[in-house]
Formats: structure tokens, sequence, C-alpha cells
């Protein structure tokens, strides 16, 4: 990879993780139609730490306040929301975990083409705006029970398809749940930590194992400013999602996805 191949796909990388469009078909398509080499292992791992960083800091009060909460819960049987939210993280991020496990290589394999990307772009960009149109948005995340954390969960595991984004196909299942759009999207943003970690231990294990040279000023470049677009990803979402909703992230899915059928049919 050049320093421009870097440099733009760090900042796609970074505004597109927490945003209902799917990071990962954004990245697999920006090279494939700028005729770019796969960006690899590295560049996978620099991007996850950078993702991992705007989170952490972007939440790092309610991060500190959960993780307290939770070691007081486990040792001292002393329950709050914030205990009782950090584990329902945790829950919720079993199923992505143990679908990852059994089926990383098929996926990684067989679903990564500009056909797949294009059909779950489309049908899951219809189901976010059926959820944000039909269901009474009045919840908050502190009132979900483990059903509902579980049925996120689940829906998060099909975030291993590209193309469906993981944060939009949370986002989804929280408001079909009736969470109002702050809550669907400070959930899905707070379950995207431990999957975030997740799949960085898993890729530096493929990256050590594969005995790659690292260019560490390249790899720093990619974690900064994937760092610093998704930490601005993460603020304006948040300002404006319950001015805007989620229709204009529905429009631009439906208008990826019928350009993505035109160009690869």
């Amino acid at each position: 990879m050049d320093t421009l191949q870097i440099i733009i796909l760090s900042l796609v990388q970074g505004l597109t993780e927490f945003l209902p469009i799917s990071s990962s078909a954004h990245l697999i398509l920006v090279p494939v139609l700028l005729k770019w080499p796969d960006q690899g292992l590295i560049f996978d791992v620099a991007v996850h730490v950078g993702s991992l960083t705007a989170v952490m800091v972007y939440f790092r009060h309610e991060v500190l306040n959960m993780t307290t909460a939770w070691f007081g819960s486990v040792f001292n049987k002393q329950h709050n929301q914030d205990s009782r939210l950090a584990w329902w993280v945790i829950v919720g991020t079993i199923p992505a975990v143990i679908a990852g496990l059994l089926f990383k290589d098929i996926i990684e394999t067989d679903m990564r083409s500009p056909l797949v990307i294009a059909g779950t772009t489309l049908v899951f960009g219809l189901l976010l705006g059926f959820a944000d149109r039909v269901k009474r948005h009045t919840r908050d995340e502190y009132s979900m029970t483990i059903k509902d954390v579980l049925f996120v969960g689940l829906m998060q595991a099909l975030a291993l398809v590209p193309g469906t984004s993981r944060s939009g196909i949370t986002m989804t299942a929280g408001l079909f749940l009736g969470l109002n759009r702050d809550a669907a999207a400070r959930f899905s943003f707070l379950l995207s930590i431990p999957v975030i970690i997740a799949s960085g231990v898993f890729k530096t294990k493929d990256l050590i194992e594969s005995q790659v040279a690292i260019e560490w000023s390249l790899l720093l470049l990619a974690i900064g400013l994937s760092a610093i677009s998704a930490w601005t990803c993460i603020h304006f979402f948040l300002k404006l999602i319950n001015r805007v909703g989620m229709m204009p992230f529905v429009y631009y899915r439906l208008i990826l996805g019928c350009v993505l059928f035109y160009v690869f049919i």
C-alpha cells in the first residue's frame, strides 16, 4: 500500500465503522473500484486499533462507570444500571464471537464479492428504514431485558457478512425493540468495543503467524487517521440522529446497492 491508499482507506474506515452503512463493504469496494491491491492484515489491525481508540475515548466515562459497576456486581453483589448494562454488552457479544469462530473461513473466502455486498446493502437498508418508521421509540438502553440483548446479539452476528453493517443491524434491532434512536446508537457503539477487540486479537494472531514485515510509520498513520475520523463520526452522528433520523442512510444504501448491481452484473 502506498501513502495515498492508506490515507483514503483509513478515513473511509473510520467514517463508516459506526455509521449504518457497512465499513467492511466500503473497504472491499473502494480498492476494487480504484484497482488497488487488497490492503492486507497490517492495515486491518491498524484500523481496528484506531476504531477501538475512538469509541473508548468517546465513551470513556460510560466505560469507566460500567467497568467499576461490573466488578462491584461480581465481587460485592452490588447491582445497578451500569453493571447491568455492562453484563448486557458481554452477553450481546457472545453470538457474534461464536459465529465468527464457526464461519470465519467461509465469510472471508466466499462472501466478499461485490454482488453479496450489493444484496446485503439493499436488504438490510430496507430493514433499517422499516424499523425506523413503524415502531414507537420510547425506551432507553437501561430498560433492556436479557431477551432484548440476545436478539440484538443474534442480529449482530449477521454483520459478519460484508455489506450488512454491524452498526446498522444492531441499531435496526434496537429500533425494532422500541429503543429511541440515541439509545439504539449508544448501545450499538458500546457493543462494538468487545467485538472490535475480539476481531483485532484474531487478526493480530494471523499477522504474527504470517511474519509480515511491519512498516511502523504507515501503521501509526492508519491508526491515527482511522481514530480521528471514527471519533468525528460518532460525535456528529449522535448529535444529528434525532434530527435527521435513519432515512438518509437508508437512501444511501439503496442507491449504493443499485449502483453495485449495475456495475458488477
